[in-house]
């Protein structure tokens, strides 16, 4: 049966993702794909995406984490959006030099009833 390509060949390895070498749970390569459309520079290294994600991931579970306690001083095993917005209105969380505009007028109009 010659003819038919080889039999014995070692079997290709199965792809990892940019998030899992990194040992995120973030998808670095969404964030490459965005920062490249986004035209926020003609190129984007390798390593830019990766430390993206990993901020954006660490600010995630920080704020999670937040409201697990605000949920769980309320007595309840959810977090609902108010818990976070508990979490985000605290002024020890986002420095004012960081962020020195807060998502308050969401929260505002959640008060209000006037959802988007």
């Amino acid at each position: 049966m010659s003819g038919r390509g080889k039999t014995g060949g070692k079997a290709r390895a199965k792809a990892k993702t940019c998030s899992s070498r990194a040992g995120l749970q973030f998808p670095v390569g969404h964030v490459h794909r965005l920062l490249r459309k986004g035209n926020y520079a003609e190129r984007v290294s390798a390593g830019a995406p990766v430390y993206l994600a990993a901020v954006l991931e660490y600010l995630t579970a920080e704020i999670l984490e937040l409201a697990s306690n605000a949920a769980h001083d309320n007595k309840k095993t959810r977090i609902v959006p108010r818990h976070l917005q508990l979490t985000i209105g605290r002024p020890t969380l986002i420095p004012k030099w960081l962020c020195p505009c807060t998502p308050r007028k969401f929260f505002v109009s959640m008060r209000l009833g006037s959802h988007f």
